[in-house]
């Protein structure tokens, strides 16, 4: 599988993905686990089994099921753990508006993991199409 996924003026661009750990997405879904964690750490305490819990699995489940689809063999199963992580991000986006409405988290701090989220969608979209070679939709505008 070559790199999917690097960034336009990156010099890793030409080498061959050896791993997930070579895909952005990966990389990038590693950080909002780590900004989803620090977020957390400020709900109230009572919310540790609750919220708090819920959004720390959600989280960790986008980069596992990057990685569990990219070790699978076949481009089916890589397609289907990708859509699993798009499940995770759909989870976390709605439990990051529920933390702002329950005044666990200011709008700012949650409009900075949502954008996040929206990159990380975008990118899962272009790895699925990257995957199984199909082209975007057309739009009409």
């Amino acid at each position: 599988m070559s790199d999917k996924l690097s960034n336009p003026g990156d010099a890793s661009r030409d080498k061959p993905t050896q791993g997930y750990r070579d895909l952005l997405v990966w990389q990038k879904s590693m950080a909002l686990v780590k900004d989803i964690y620090k977020i957390t750490a400020g709900f109230p305490s009572e919310e540790k089994f609750g919220l708090t819990s819920q959004m720390r699995r959600a989280a960790v489940s986008v980069p596992s099921n990057i990685a569990e689809g990219q070790a699978r063999n076949t481009t089916g199963e890589f397609v289907q753990f990708n859509s699993y992580a798009e499940g995770s991000l759909a989870e976390l986006d709605t439990q990051l508006t529920l933390a702002v409405e329950l005044d666990f988290l200011p709008a700012e701090k949650a409009d900075l993991g949502l954008d996040s989220i929206a990159e990380l969608r975008r990118m899962l979209n272009g790895l699925r199409r990257s995957i199984t070679g199909q082209s975007p939709p057309a739009r009409n505008l």
